[in-house]
């Protein structure tokens, strides 16, 4: 009974919701006692998945036409006292 109610909420989320947002709308939508970790199990079990979206992480590539940045500090990196150049 309690597989149908989440194949049903899988359903309308259009496959995108996981065990933890399944639990979610069966207690707090539906107003059903059920533990996270027995929705985990069913889903499991039925082979329902919910979907990754994971941002794609793009490494900025340098121009190598572009001029490079000024030298403010001149390559001195010894100073005599804090907070001076």
């Amino acid at each position: 009974m309690l597989l149908k109610y989440i194949e049903q909420i899988h359903a309308d989320s259009r496959g995108t919701y996981g065990s933890p947002r399944v639990h979610a709308e069966l207690t707090l939508g539906l107003g059903l006692p059920v533990n996270r970790k027995r929705v985990e199990r069913l889903m499991r079990e039925a082979g329902i998945q919910g979907l990754y979206r994971r941002r794609r992480s793009r490494t900025p590539i340098p121009d190598p036409h572009a001029n490079p940045s000024p030298d403010l500090v001149n390559s001195q990196f010894t100073v005599d006292a804090p907070d001076r150049l």
